[in-house]
């Protein structure tokens, strides 16, 4: 009976390192909203009222943290969040310096005007 216990854990070690399984690592995304004139409940109610709150994503490397921190660029409320801010921690360190990953994102045509018309 030990034997098989012993041969199962190796057979799961070694499934585990033959499917790449990989430890991933704390992305944690900063995300700051900007809300239109008005707008600001409905623009912050995804970060519990607050305009600015931390979501964490699974990743492998600072580079799909990148990747994933862009991505939380998209904006499909044009009318109520003017444009958001995030920058991105991968295991405790700044990702690409600290920087705002949303900067030149064409998802955000009112960033530059007083209000989102």
């Amino acid at each position: 009976m030990k034997i098989r216990q012993c041969t199962k854990a190796i057979l799961l070690a070694a499934f585990i390192s033959v499917t790449g399984f990989a430890y991933a690592g704390d992305c944690v995304m900063h995300i700051t909203r900007t809300a239109c004139p008005g707008a600001e409940k409905e623009s912050f109610s995804k970060c519990d009222g607050k305009a600015s709150c931390d979501e964490k994503k699974p990743a492998v490397s600072a580079a799909q943290c990148a990747s994933k921190a862009k991505t939380s660029c998209a904006n499909s409320r044009a009318n109520v969040t003017k444009y958001k801010k995030v920058t991105a921690t991968y295991d405790g360190a700044d990702v690409e310096g600290g920087k705002d990953f949303c900067v030149g994102n064409p998802d955000y045509p009112y960033a530059n005007k007083p209000d989102c018309k």
